[in-house]
């Protein structure tokens, strides 16, 4: 059975394909959901001009397509009311009534409204008083555009394309009907139309490319601080591995040699020696294999021992000749520090001094090491830009380092601007004092 259909889908030509497409493009339109109901929904007022105007004002501004759908309509009522003089009373009602209730209708069935439309325009224009105008009355003209606008704009570029091709398909139809001796407005009308419904379908098409742009920007954006994110985690991995590998190794070598330093050590407690060594050795191994994972292909491990706060003076010495005055004060008892916190601590004030130079050039600066019961506290605090140099902008990765080796560490940070324009990162990191050293 699936074989039959597929071949009975590639035996037809592509013209025919491209017509049973386009034919269920106008079923799927104009058709499977002509008599569907969907209220139109109140105008968005965070957007546009409206969002300008008072807030008393803007929770009643929701309701303005309502209330220009019914305005629009009164005027149909009104041009149908001024042609009815010579009619009938129950025809001059209906003739100025009929097209007004078909605008009315988009409100609620928006599809249905233009088979209505189309349907009733040649009775309305049959009950009319005067013959120049076929087949759409005076009114029923004002009434079918308003119809095709709003559908418009309530549906698809699409759907405007099929209802331009249906009314001009009836408007052929209907000036064959009742011949060439009276005037037709037909053609007037079609043109109008697509004027109309291209301005419609340009602005839908513009603002659909403007919601998919802004909606590629921002999963763009969440994409970039992911990456960022990772990138950050990365280069900790790497800074961290010396010290983590150094711990390791010191372990290692000093099971391996504390059987020697004990004299006719029982077997129980070499084999106790062999064993930390032993697991040593393979997290050691395994540390650098995850390395090898995360390691950039043209990543060079460092020479030099990882920085700690004790080369905190180099540092400040360094952002000094490049042009920045910065002022140092360390607080508290100094003690040595865990290996991560003094790297995490070097790198996290490093970073906050070129965030000065990149955003705040000229600026002094200030840097505050504070050693407190518990924890270390940071803080790098700069003044507002001077001088003719203008910041340049970064890749904003600052930050987003600082935070997350200061949520590696359980700590805490901010990074906010002060009252006088400048800028302050303060950090505190708990260090547990079975981590100190001896």
């Amino acid at each position: 059975m699936t074989s039959t259909t597929r071949t009975t889908e590639t035996s037809r030509s592509p013209e025919l394909r491209l017509t049973l497409k386009a034919l269920g493009g106008l079923r799927a339109d104009l058709i499977t959901d002509a008599f569907a109901y969907r209220p139109l929904p109140r105008m968005d007022t965070d957007r546009g001009l409206v969002r300008f105007l008072p807030e008393r004002i803007r929770k009643h501004a929701t309701l303005l397509p309502h209330v220009v759908v019914v305005f629009i309509a009164f005027c149909v009522f009104l041009v149908g009311y001024q042609d009815s003089w010579d009619l009938l009373a129950p025809f001059a009602f209906l003739y100025a009534l009929l097209p007004a209730a078909i605008v009315l209708l988009t409100l609620v069935r928006p599809v249905l409204a233009f088979w209505v439309s189309l349907v009733t325009a040649p009775f309305v224009a049959y009950l009319g008083p005067y013959d120049d105008g076929w087949p759409w009355a005076p009114n029923s003209v004002l009434a079918h555009l308003a119809v095709l606008v709003v559908v418009a704009l309530r549906t698809r570029p699409r759907t405007a394309a099929w209802m331009w091709v249906v009314t001009a398909v009836y408007a052929v139809l209907a000036s064959g009907v009742r011949g060439a001796a009276y005037d037709n407005d037909g053609p007037q009308v079609v043109f109008v139309a697509a004027l109309l419904l291209l301005a419609v379908s340009v602005g839908q098409v513009r603002r659909e490319a403007a919601r998919e742009v802004t909606a590629q920007q921002s999963v763009t954006a969440v994409e970039r601080s992911k990456r960022t994110l990772l990138e950050e985690r990365t280069t900790i991995a790497r800074e961290l591995h010396d010290v983590v590998a150094h711990h390791m190794s010191v372990v290692a070598i000093q099971a391996e040699a504390a059987p020697y330093r004990v004299e006719n050590p029982p077997p129980e407690l070499e084999q106790a020696f062999v064993t930390i060594r032993e697991n040593a050795v393979a997290a050691l191994t395994e540390l650098r294999r995850i390395l090898g994972v995360v390691r950039a292909e043209d990543y060079e491990a460092p020479d030099a021992p990882q920085p700690t706060l004790a080369d905190l003076d180099g540092l400040v010495a360094n952002v000094r000749e490049a042009g920045l005055d910065v002022e140092r004060t360390v607080t508290g008892a100094v003690r040595e520090l865990p290996q991560g916190v003094e790297l995490s601590a070097y790198r996290i004030v490093q970073e906050a001094l070129s965030n000065v130079l990149r955003h705040a050039p000229g600026a002094p600066a200030k840097v505050e090491v504070s050693y407190v019961l518990g924890g270390l506290g940071l803080r790098v605090a700069n003044e507002p830009a001077r001088g003719l140099v203008k910041p340049s902008p970064g890749a904003g990765h600052g930050i987003t380092g600082m935070r997350e080796r200061v949520t590696m560490l359980n700590g805490e940070m901010t990074a906010e601007p002060t009252d006088d324009g400048g800028y302050e990162v303060a950090v505190y990191i708990p260090v547990p004092r079975e981590e100190l050293q001896p």
